[in-house]
């Protein structure tokens, strides 16, 4: 049986969950530069170790209210189609395996958050997991230096 392994996170109460294929690693949130011109949802670059990578809040991607950042804030280093990027995340919540067939198709609604930034809902117990496509979340923006 095919399962996928996931990294999981929270923003607010929502629990959403990323590839862990894509996860380079999570770090705590450092120092951000201000980026002129960039699109609302960047909130800025890191170094990490000699490397300027962007990063986005996905709480301003998904149009969620901002939160002061706490000791569980984070930010998960990702990889997608060679791009590198940062998710500024609530928390990180944990590792855990997921049967393909747990994982059903986005609702036709999908809870105000633009359906195509989701891949799909896993469904753990009782808990629902928003499986997000990390293509679309960074809309193509990232990384082109054309």
């Amino acid at each position: 049986m095919a399962e996928e392994q996931l990294v999981t996170f929270s923003l607010g109460s929502e629990e959403f969950g990323v590839d862990i294929m894509c996860v380079q690693e999570i770090i705590r949130i450092p120092p951000i530069t201000r980026v002129p011109k960039a699109p609302s949802y960047v909130e800025g670059v890191i170094n990490l170790r000699g490397n300027v990578i962007p990063v986005v809040s996905l709480r301003t991607r998904f149009g969620m209210e901002p939160v002061e950042e706490d000791d569980l804030s984070r930010i998960i280093v990702l990889q997608v189609q060679n791009k590198v990027f940062g998710i500024r995340v609530d928390a990180v919540t944990e590792v855990l395996r997921l049967d393909e067939e747990s994982i059903e198709p986005p609702p036709p609604v999908s809870l105000g958050v633009d359906a195509s930034f989701i891949r799909g809902v896993g469904k753990i117990g009782e808990r629902l997991l928003i499986l997000l496509n990390l293509d679309y979340i960074m809309g193509g923006e990232i990384g082109n230096e054309t």
